[in-house]
């Protein structure tokens, strides 16, 4: 039984992610190689005009989120909440700015795989602060917040369950 319901979790955690755009899944599959140490990033994302910069700029971000992982707060008594969501809503902003995540399903599918099931309370929080702020562009930020639906917004709870899928890099064979 177990089996058969990681295997249902895996597809549809890849259905999910078959339906964000392009740019967002490019995006995700990028920030989960830099996050997850997986290959040399530069060389295989750091690419077209700015690439090694906006990968520099993650490295360093995402140091900080690793230990972010080890303090998410405790959904009762919120304490520590404070420098959590601040932080999170910090390196969040960074992601949001750049502007290849267009949803916040999007966001939600990346965040859930760096800081693991124990954070998507927390997720639509750092996300409306994120996308918020003032460095996020006027249209991008209302296509953001508007991608925030009710039932994500208001959830009475959340799973405790593990993500399963963590989308990879596939390398072009032609290439």
């Amino acid at each position: 039984m177990a089996n058969t319901r990681t295997s249902s979790q895996y597809i549809n955690e890849m259905r999910e992610f078959a339906s964000f755009s392009a740019g967002e899944r490019s995006f995700i599959t990028r920030s989960l190689d830099v996050f997850m140490g997986r290959g040399d990033a530069f060389k295989a994302w750091g690419h077209g005009e700015g690439g090694s910069s906006a990968i520099r700029a993650q490295y360093i971000a995402y140091r900080e989120l690793r230990g972010l992982a080890d303090s998410i707060p405790c959904v009762h008594t919120l304490d520590g909440v404070g420098g959590f969501i601040g932080t999170l809503i910090r390196i969040a902003e960074q992601d949001l700015a750049i502007g290849q995540i267009e949803s916040f399903s999007a966001f939600r599918f990346l965040y859930e795989r760096m800081l693991g099931a124990e954070a998507r309370p927390f997720l639509p929080s750092a996300f409306v602060g994120a996308a918020a702020l003032p460095r996020i562009r006027p249209q991008l930020r209302k296509i953001l917040l508007q991608s925030l639906s009710e039932a994500a917004a208001t959830a009475p709870g959340w799973s405790e369950t593990a993500p399963a899928f963590f989308p990879e890099r596939i390398e072009d064979e032609a290439a």
